[in-house]
């Protein structure tokens, strides 16, 4: 199946486009298009965080579950919102942290692209959804395909820091050598988890992790020099 696909990850991932699960999973979503349901987050952005992030650059992955499924949130990165929408609750305590961790101030909007442009790869697990209906594409095949990826990474590349926050996430470790990549785990960053993400200081971690192996760190600051 010829998918459009940033071409590193074209190359990587061409085995899992030509399974039988991978077209089960494009014609169920054309299926619910022609049968007049919202899916999010639209085509073109379905394997944004494979665009914004080629698989050679690649240094940080954050692994999130189900995209946003109310308008104008979901653009294909975990945890991200498209600009002019209000950043969500789990979003919102994840800048919290970053500013306690690196003493950055939050920026006024929820687009986390800047990440991807240095190496993070906003993964999550399942990438599509029906407006309004959270997990409603959950099990349509959609881990099986980013497990691969997980996989994919994992066994192509070496010292790559994955951050896994909450108990979803964290269940993917076990698809992770954990001998030649770095796994940083904490509670999810939502208000239903409490405070327990505050405190993790995974961001000046991740930065330390990069640069012992004489990598660029991530900048975390979102903020327009402009309009912040």
């Amino acid at each position: 199946m010829d998918v459009h696909i940033e071409e590193s990850w074209k190359s990587i991932l061409q085995s899992e486009f030509d399974k039988p699960y991978f077209e089960q999973i494009t014609e169920f979503v054309k299926s619910e298009i022609r049968a007049g349901k919202t899916v999010y987050p639209q085509g073109k952005l379905i394997f944004n965080a494979f665009e914004k992030t080629p698989f050679d650059k690649l240094k940080v992955v954050i692994l999130g579950q189900d995209p946003y499924h109310g308008v104008g949130q979901a653009h294909g990165l975990c945890f991200s919102v498209q600009h002019g929408v209000k950043p969500p609750p789990s979003l919102i305590n994840i800048y919290k942290e970053i500013n306690a961790d690196l003493g950055i101030t939050p920026p006024n909007h929820g687009c986390l692209e800047k990440w991807t442009e240095q190496g993070v790869f906003m993964l999550n697990s399942i990438l599509t959804v029906r407006a309004n209906e959270a997990t409603s594409h959950s099990k349509i095949g959609w881990q099986t395909f980013t497990d691969a990826v997980i996989c994919k990474i994992s066994e192509n590349k070496t010292g790559v820091v994955f951050l896994l926050w909450g108990n979803f996430a964290r269940s993917k470790k076990t698809l992770i050598d954990t001998q030649k990549h770095f796994v940083l785990e904490s509670a999810h960053p939502s208000p239903l988890a409490g405070n327990a993400f505050a405190g993790c200081k995974h961001f000046s971690k991740t930065n330390n992790l990069l640069e012992q192996q004489g990598l660029s760190p991530i900048n975390w600051d979102l903020k327009d020099p402009i309009t912040n």
